[in-house]
């Protein structure tokens, strides 16, 4: 048998420490199958005295990462620290620059620095592995990478960010506001202290940013995304979508288009009939639309075991010396994609209005979505008192809550249209805008 892989493990959190336990466990499994034992000599964290749970006694301490990022005796280098830079990109770059493999599961880091890293990658002769920094247990790097290459994909869109799966399914199902359901995400350590990350759209950003560039062979491009998060959707929109026979999902959707690639995260309206609809909680699942093989994998997208999982896969791919460019095609040849702007985005919408009751509304509503070609495929009025979910009496005071389906326009369209009805003072608060995804 081959003398071992060996590495080291910058972040001995949750994520590091199932590393840890994965491989004691499995050890000799792994040897087997990869030819040759993965073994964990050194690591890095902050607090040498805290009980992790995992035996460290034969294991070396470095007294930070980017030391640990040099040490000439470690093969692979895994960083489980996070963040777009500091010291998390330092070591990453100097384990590369010294030669050594990476493992890593910092979404942030691949999304704004992937390029550079994976020339150095290229230059140094190692691998830059990232299987757990998109979607956790699912497999979703490596099925793009590797299992579909013999397909043209179109399209690539998933759930990416299981504290606003959870939070949209609680509302969804027991009627709760997003006030309630983020604090008891909170609780249940879903969601972090400040939620923005998750809840406003760019932890899904970044994870599509990668698997966009897995997908069209294009350099990631974190700042070709439109981002929006999902504070803004009511019970109000949940019971619509539901009376329409849709759920309202955030998702990460990056599209093959004329004009370029579309990249976009924001809440969604699909189809209930479609899996990714009955997706629920805290799991992730990405769909991918192959010419050949569209096919739509389902999993847990977040905690330690899953992660963890990603990251020994990773690992094992690197001991049976099983080698792939960072992100598909060669760094050389990643190239930045056109940008298709939102603007010429094309689809229907859901557009929910709180109109003034007063005379000339709905002719003023009905005009300005005429003059932008926008026709309307419903419009439903439901009783006052329910644009934002609430349950007090109705008043004759109160706007009237309209909700309008259009058929197929351009997003342009759409916000020149409400920038209209604004400016003519006949709604009373900002509309609400949901894009629909449909078959």
């Amino acid at each position: 048998m081959a003398p071992a892989l060996k590495i080291g493990i910058a972040g001995l959190g949750t994520v590091g420490a199932g590393v840890v336990r994965m491989l004691a466990r499995r050890h000799n499994t792994i040897a087997a199958i990869a030819g040759r034992p993965v073994e964990l000599v050194a690591v890095a964290a902050r607090d040498r005295s805290r009980d992790r749970g995992i035996d460290l006694s034969n294991v070396r301490w470095a007294d930070d990462a980017v030391a640990l990022a040099r040490d000439p005796g470690i093969d692979v280098f895994v960083e489980l620290i996070g963040g777009e830079g500091g010291v998390a990109r330092e070591a990453v770059e100097t384990a590369l620059a010294n030669g050594k493999h990476v493992v890593t599961a910092n979404k942030a880091l691949l999304a704004h620095h992937g390029v550079a890293l994976a020339h150095l990658a290229a230059d140094k002769g190692v691998s830059l592995n990232f299987e757990a920094a998109v979607a956790g247990g699912i497999p979703i790097v490596k099925t793009l990478r590797e299992a579909l290459l013999g397909n043209t994909v179109a399209r690539v869109s998933g759930i990416l960010n299981g504290t606003c799966n959870y939070i949209l399914t609680r509302m969804q199902e027991e009627g709760l506001s997003f006030e309630a359901c983020l604090k008891e995400a909170q609780r249940l350590g879903y969601a972090e202290a400040d939620p923005s990350f998750d809840v406003d759209g760019f932890d899904t950003a970044h994870k599509l940013t990668i698997l966009a560039s897995l997908a069209f062979g294009v350099a990631p491009d974190a700042g070709a995304v439109h981002v929006e998060g999902i504070r803004s959707i009511t019970l109000a929109d949940l019971d619509a979508a539901d009376e329409l026979g849709y759920r309202i999902k955030l998702l990460g959707v990056a599209v093959r288009t004329e004009a370029g690639v579309e990249q976009r995260v924001h809440p969604t309206m699909v189809p209930k009939h479609w899996p990714i609809a009955q997706v629920s909680g805290v799991t992730n699942a990405v769909a991918v639309d192959g010419d050949a093989v569209p096919l739509t994998l389902v999993g847990p997208g977040a905690g330690g075991d899953a992660t963890a999982s990603a990251v020994v896969a990773d690992l094992c791919d690197l001991a049976a010396q099983r080698f792939a460019p960072a992100f598909g095609s060669a760094a050389k040849d990643l190239r930045n994609a056109e940008r298709a702007t939102m603007q010429r985005h094309e689809g229907g919408y859901y557009i929910r209005l709180a109109a003034v009751d007063r005379p000339g509304t709905a002719a003023a509503i009905a005009r300005h979505m005429a003059e932008q070609n926008i026709s309307l495929e419903s419009i439903m009025q439901h009783r006052r008192g329910r644009p934002h979910g609430g349950d007090r009496p109705e008043s004759a005071e109160d706007p009237a809550p309209v909700v309008l389906i259009t058929y197929a326009t351009t997003e342009d369209a759409v916000r020149r249209a409400i920038a209209a009805i604004e400016a003519d003072g006949v709604i009373a608060s900002a509309p609400q805008v949901i894009r629909i995804e449909k078959d």
